[in-house]
């Protein structure tokens, strides 16, 4: 490894505005070991003395009147590091420096320096006094640390090679010959292009020269995939960070962690959670996250999904055994994955029951057309066990009305449709649409709507609680869950509740509703100790940028009887980080009253840190797709961290979603996680039931 220059530019000189006075510095010392001379106001010596001919070499006559440059490494010099200098002095009034510079015969000292800037009455600068001492002792002391490092530099087990800034390798050790799988002398004709395996696409090893700070600067970055000498990918994290060599200029030192295995177990467990075992396609959760991707990705209106329920499956098991079942059930993955037209994804759910994404439903034309198709895909004879088994689905079709949409939503009204064309006839097809009421067929929308501005006139809705509690097991908080139990049709989810609201206009209103009651009904609540609960209050329609919003809710908290400091009002990232100042300004109006906001769905979004940092919000609120994974994902186990993290970075508590078992409350706590909401503490609750479960926990912890 070459030794690094210690006199850059701006890293590794000492600042002069630190250092003591240097006449100070030298008092103590015997001057007769200093090398003392004077220089111009151009850096020509001027003067020189004894000492100074005894510790470089040069008599005065040889050395009066030339630059003082011919005292430093040939680098350094032409680098114009001796000029630097001069202009540090002058700035400051003195510059201290320690080095390598060169006596006559050409043999290096190292030095400690005090440059020292002469100036007149009037304040002109007249020239320089330079004094230099020869440290070479602590200079071995430095080659002998050295020695060190490069020992330590062959023994590190992982990769490590230094390059110059233009990506020519300046050394490596042994390590990174093993993993790549060359020898030593062979990296010396190697370019960092030449590192990288063609599938690598994270561009160069270290930042180009016109980088102004080097992205990815002393940071482990997400695995590069590096080529070893048989040309097969191993993937590595790297670091890397700048050094200085001895002629001054940049070099680059990497170390590259083989990752291969970790990375490959990694892939392959999340593999095993997002595809079926039997089929090898999508299974429920892989399905989610290629419904998110999707809908991310496309128009969520050109976004079809079709479910497929293969007709007397049962038959196969009974008859041929479960084995067989699920030779057939392979089959029909095989060919939907081989003959499936462009841009059509296949999964398996449960059982018999497979289903069809399509990102773009106008390649088909029509709905109609594409589920025809897929049916006809379906219609198959496959030998089993010597048999020959005829294949053929029940298949129903929707669309995505809205972005919104949620599987379970997309799934219920495919279903209804599967279910009605099973009772029309097998391989008919049948459609309907989503997000219009999924799991109730032949419900009159507009009827729905106007039996729900019914149920809001008369007061008719409910309300359930879901309590949150914090690491003590206290209850902090309980969230307002909307519940409608329709006459006819029974307990509707409050999604299809939602969505008939959208379609009817209804959102405002149904959000007034939803606040009037849960502050009237969480009046009073208290901990066994005392304390107050509050109530949160999810907002969809009424938002703060309506006029009287601010009003509107001081009006309902005075109607009610209770406190703003018992309310939160909740709101969706996507919706919250795009308020304009005149919202913002009445949220901050209610803020300073007590109430508190909370940013629901938290990292589902799209706000930047920037604009998070300038939200009146105190509460955020971990979204539960990040909290499903725990235990299984470590991606959301990083970004769940990296939530809390950042809320206690900014004073914010964060409350977590949806949890589910023991093991993700375990990681959530250990993480730092300030409070939790999920059936694993309590499902939602009727308001008489969550007085009952009041009384039943500790006393709360202060904070939230």
């Amino acid at each position: 490894m070459e030794q690094q220059e210690s006199g850059t530019f701006d890293e590794s000189a000492e600042n002069p505005t630190a250092q003591t006075d240097p006449v100070k510095v030298l008092a103590a010392e015997d001057m007769r070991e200093y090398a003392i001379f004077s220089l111009d106001t151009t850096g020509h010596v001027a003067s020189w003395n004894a000492s100074a001919a005894r510790l470089k070499g040069y008599s005065s006559e040889e050395v009066i009147g030339r630059h003082f440059s011919l005292f430093y490494l040939e680098g350094a010099a032409a680098s114009g590091y001796p000029r630097w200098e001069l202009e540090q002095a002058t700035a400051h009034g003195f510059f201290i420096d320690r080095g390598w510079r060169v006596r006559k015969d050409g043999s290096r000292f190292w030095a400690h320096v005090v440059i020292t800037a002469q100036r007149s009455p009037a304040g002109k600068l007249d020239g320089f006094i330079k004094i230099t001492r020869d440290e070479s002792e602590v200079g071995a002391r430095q080659q002998r640390s050295m020695r060190r490092f490069t020992d330590l530099f062959e023994l590190a087990p992982v990769g490590i090679a230094l390059f110059d800034q233009a990506g020519h390798l300046l050394d490596a050790n042994g390590a990174l010959g093993e993993l790549l799988g060359y020898q030593l002398q062979d990296f010396f004709t190697m370019a960092e292009h030449d590192f990288l395996h063609p599938s690598d696409e994270g561009g160069g090893l270290f930042p180009s020269p016109n980088s102004p700070g080097g992205r990815n600067v002393g940071e482990p970055v997400p695995h590069r995939v590096l080529a070893r000498s048989d040309g097969e990918p191993v993937l590595c994290q790297l670091r890397s960070t700048a050094s200085v060599r001895d002629d001054g200029s940049r070099s680059w030192l990497l170390a590259f962690h083989d990752v291969t295995a970790q990375v490959r177990h990694t892939e392959a467990l999340r593999y095993q959670a997002t595809h079926d075992a039997t089929t090898g396609l999508l299974n429920r959760r892989g399905s989610e996250e290629l419904l998110s991707d999707l809908l991310s990705h496309s128009i969520a209106e050109k976004v079809a999904v079709l479910f497929c329920d293969l007709n007397n499956f049962k038959r196969v098991n009974d008859s041929l055994g479960h084995a067989a079942g699920d030779e057939l059930l392979a089959a029909v993955a095989e060919r939907l994955t081989t003959e499936l037209p462009p841009k059509c994804t296949p999964a398996r759910f449960y059982g018999d029951e497979f289903v069809v994404f399509c990102s773009d439903i106008d390649v088909f034309g029509s709905l109609e057309e594409f589920t025809r198709r897929v049916s006809e895909l379906f219609r198959m004879d496959v030998r089993l066990h010597e048999r020959m088994v005829h294949v053929s689905a029940s298949v129903g079709s929707t669309v995505i009305g809205s972005p919104e949409t949620n599987l379970t939503e997309l799934m219920q009204s495919a279903e209804a449709a599967m279910f009605q064309d099973r009772v029309r006839g097998q391989g008919q097809t049948n459609i309907a649409l989503g997000r219009v009421l999924p799991s109730r067929a032949g419900i009159d929308q507009l009827a729905m709507e106007e039996q729900l501005r019914e149920a809001l006139s008369n007061d008719r809705l409910g309300v359930h609680y879901q309590p949150v509690l914090a690491n003590d097991g206290s209850v902090v908080l309980a969230e307002a869950l909307l519940r409608w139990s329709h006459p006819e049709h029974g307990p509707l989810s409050p999604d299809v509740v939602l969505t008939v609201a959208e379609h009817g206009g209804l959102l405002a209103e149904l959000d007034r509703s939803v606040l009037r009651t849960a502050l009237r009904e969480s009046v009073g609540w208290r901990c066994p100790d005392g304390r107050p609960v509050g109530v949160a209050v999810n907002l969809a329609g009424l938002r703060p940028g309506q006029p009287g919003f601010t009003e509107e809710v001081s009006a309902a908290i005075s109607e009610a009887g209770t406190s703003p400091e018992n309310l939160v009002l909740e709101m969706v990232e996507t919706v919250i980080a795009e308020l304009e100042e005149q919202p913002l300004q009445a949220m901050r109006e209610l803020t300073e009253t007590g109430v508190r906001f909370a940013m629901d769905d938290f990292g589902s979004g799209y706000s930047s840190l920037a604009r998070l940092k300038d939200l009146p919000t105190q509460i955020i609120k971990l979204d539960r797709k990040f909290v499903s994974g725990l235990g299984t994902e470590i991606t959301d186990l990083g970004i769940a961290r990296a939530v809390a993290e950042l809320a206690r970075t900014m004073g914010l508590t964060c409350i977590a979603e949806g949890v589910e078992n023991a093991t993700q409350h375990h990681l959530l706590r250990t993480i730092g996680i300030d409070a939790y909401q999920g059936y694993l503490f309590s499902a939602p609750l009727p308001a008489d039931r969550f007085r009952e479960y009041l009384a039943t926990t500790p006393a709360p912890s202060p904070g939230l």
